[in-house]
């Protein structure tokens, strides 16, 4: 009889074989695939089919978290990752039944948040992700200045322009969609033109609009998250000794066991001198 570390050990070799990883990856899709197919009008075969591929898309799942949390070696250990917690959650949820119950509707809306397992599991995506989450903190003071700078130009808009066309620059708020528009580039050349025709100098007030709005602040955004995910590269990479931050970090570590071993010979030296 196996002893329980072996059993974890098997249990970690199956979590870590690629083709279990990539057959994880196609239940995944084909149960996107499948919650797609229910929002056409099927025949009572096909829907038949349909149910009982779920109730094995669900059990497969079950299966696969079981596999994760006993090849973590404890609980505490696996919930402590974020994403094996997301995991959990959307796993455990989509043992709601959705038969005519109450709980149906949710049950179904549940099961829409699998394909969000493609992130969890897909490291490239986990990154991304990680990525995205940890630049919202600093986006959030690039959107507030965004929105001083909306705020100014549309009451701007509302003073000059509303009798102009009330529709488009009547009050603050339908000036603030207005100036959305403009920064989309959705047909913002026929709001303009028809400023100009009373003011011929407003074209001066869209393209500063513009310049501001749509290439500084696009840009900071982008360049907020191309820091970020170049941190979480370098993070992924530290944590799997992979590439060149992988190599400096190895090289680090050894460097300073290197540097412990050589300060404890060199007081064991000490000691037998003064013994000597």
């Amino acid at each position: 009889m196996k002893s329980l570390p072996d059993y974890q050990d098997y249990f970690i070799s199956i979590r870590s074989n690629k083709f279990f990883e990539a057959f994880v990856i196609a239940v995944i899709i084909l149960s996107a695939l499948a919650i797609g197919a229910k929002t056409y009008h099927l025949n009572p075969t096909a829907q038949s089919i349909l149910k009982i591929f779920d109730l094995a898309v669900t059990l497969f799942f079950l299966l696969e978290i079981i596999i994760r949390i006993i090849a973590e070696h404890s609980l505490k250990k696996f919930f402590k990752k974020g994403w094996n917690l997301f995991d959990f959650i959307i796993v455990t949820a989509s043992l709601i039944p959705i038969d005519e119950s109450e709980m149906a509707l949710l049950g179904r809306l549940l099961r829409i948040f699998r394909i969000l397992r493609l992130v969890s599991i897909i490291p490239e995506l986990r990154i991304l992700m990680n990525a995205l989450v940890k630049s919202i903190p600093r986006m959030g003071y690039v959107s507030l200045l965004m929105f001083i700078i909306f705020y100014i130009y549309a009451a701007v808009g509302s003073i000059f322009f509303a009798d102009i066309n009330e529709v488009l620059w009547g009050n603050i708020s339908i000036s603030l969609l207005t100036l959305f528009r403009v920064v989309t580039f959705e047909d913002w050349t026929d709001v303009m033109y028809e400023t100009m025709a009373v003011y011929p100098l407003s074209w001066t007030y869209y393209l500063s609009f513009i310049f501001l709005a749509a290439f500084i602040f696009l840009n900071m955004m982008i360049g907020i998250v191309l820091d970020v995910l170049q941190k979480e590269h370098e993070a992924y990479d530290r944590e799997h000794n992979q590439g060149e931050a992988g190599e400096v970090h190895w090289i680090r570590e050894h460097s300073e066991s290197m540097e412990k071993r050589l300060i404890r010979i060199e007081a064991l030296l000490l000691s037998q001198n003064r013994k000597e």
